[in-house]
């Protein structure tokens, strides 16, 4: 009975981490894919789905290596928050940059984008299944019709509401901070140089890290200036 309630806890946490960091993924693949043709959206949404659940299941054979990699989350925070700015950037012809007219460069995002964020989600998810396989593999079939379904929401929304955009961005960036403030080698700098920054939260209620709303706001600034200077450019 105790490992039945033990299982059924543990299912219960996964679907609670997939629903959180599965909406991050499902953002990156509606901004990306969002102003491809419905046709080429739907096959933007299932690739970008497909890879990052393939991607889950590598990087989770391979979680216990990755925890001892260092710098991993400052490298990869910063590469999320890079591609956070260009799917701000407005479409340009054969140019590989985020908003596409092109599958395999919007499909080319949204793996850069998952490769990095599946890193957390498989982190957290091998956490909490404790070892238990049947549990991991749950987790990975939960996620993909999560994503599906966000990801299309979301760009329905976004075609409807474009200030949905930024704050998709804002979003992702937020989740590049929070990857780079925790860091161990960054966290440990915070701890010992600006303690203050380390612990502040905006709305500690729902964890929401100073850190996060500085990264969200880089994000839409310097993507709504780049955007602005491409398109006078133009």
């Amino acid at each position: 009975m105790l490992q039945t309630a033990d299982f059924w806890a543990g299912l219960f946490a996964i679907i609670w981490i997939d629903i959180i960091l599965s909406g991050d993924n499902a953002v990156v693949i509606a901004l990306a894919a969002r102003s491809l043709p419905p046709d080429q959206q739907r096959k933007a949404v299932f690739f970008g789905a497909g890879a990052a659940i393939l991607l889950r299941v590598v990087l989770t054979i391979f979680a216990a290596f990755l925890i001892q990699l260092p710098w991993l989350k400052l490298v990869g925070g910063l590469l999320l928050f890079w591609i956070a700015i260009k799917l701000l950037l407005p479409d340009e012809e054969q140019a590989e940059v985020a908003g596409y007219s092109n599958l395999l460069a919007a499909i080319r995002t949204i793996v850069m984008a998952d490769l990095v964020m599946s890193v957390d989600n498989v982190l957290a998810v091998a956490g909490a299944s404790g070892g238990n396989d049947v549990l991991l593999v749950l987790g990975l079939l939960i996620s993909i019709p999560l994503m599906i379904v966000g990801a299309t929401l979301l760009m329905g929304l976004m075609e409807r509401y474009p200030a949905i955009i930024l704050l998709g961005a804002a979003i992702i960036g937020g989740v590049a901070a929070e990857m780079v403030s925790t860091d161990p080698f960054v966290a440990q700098w915070l701890e010992q140089h600006a303690p203050w920054l380390h612990a502040a939260y905006v709305l500690p209620v729902i964890n929401l890290h100073i850190l996060q709303v500085l990264g969200a706001f880089s994000v839409v600034i310097l993507g709504t200036w780049l955007a602005r200077r491409r398109n006078t450019s133009n």
